[in-house]
């Protein structure tokens, strides 16, 4: 039986595995044919509560960008977490998903808990993003290395998420 459903958005620039991320974790799926996402994609995501219901995230997978144009900022209502998805190979995207971050919350004039999720962590040797750089995020909000391809770190990044979500005060509490 569902429970409550919540809107999450996934936000971050062009190209960081926002899309592959949805599908290696709703489908278990990866493919390595890159599909420009138009608009929003839409996806759901459900989990088991300690009480044996479930909670849907309803997933809202946004065009990648660096910053929220009227397109986007339509997408953004009644979202209540961004997952936010960066690329390690790339140090400008991490910046990108913050800026991201920041606008959405000027947006909806409230502070959105969130989630970092540095994609492409199968390709490390590769990483422009420094240790110092991820302790200093981890300071900010949970950060997860992970990868779309492997599946390392997604779940683990949903399932910090979903704690948000179950946290005091939501009324959730996860199985």
């Amino acid at each position: 039986m569902i429970s409550s459903s919540r809107k999450i958005s996934l936000l971050g620039d062009f190209a960081v595995g926002k899309t592959s991320t949805v599908a290696r974790s709703v489908r278990n799926t990866f493919s390595d044919k890159y599909l420009t996402t138009v608009g929003v994609k839409v996806d759901t995501k459900s989990l088991l509560q300690a009480d044996g219901h479930t909670l849907r995230l309803v997933l809202w997978d946004i065009a990648g960008a660096n910053a929220l144009d009227q397109m986007r900022s339509n997408y953004i209502g009644c979202t209540q977490r961004l997952l936010l998805v960066a690329d390690g190979t790339r140090a400008d995207t991490v910046t990108a998903a913050l800026g991201l971050r920041d606008q959405a919350n000027r947006l909806l004039g409230r502070l959105l808990p969130a989630v970092l999720m540095l994609n492409k962590c199968d390709m490390a040797a590769e990483w422009e993003v420094p240790p110092e750089r991820i302790r200093e995020l981890s300071a900010l909000l949970p950060v997860f290395s992970t990868s779309a391809r492997t599946g390392e770190g997604v779940e683990e990044a949903f399932d910090a998420l979903a704690l948000q979500l179950a946290s005091p005060g939501s009324g959730l509490s996860l199985a």
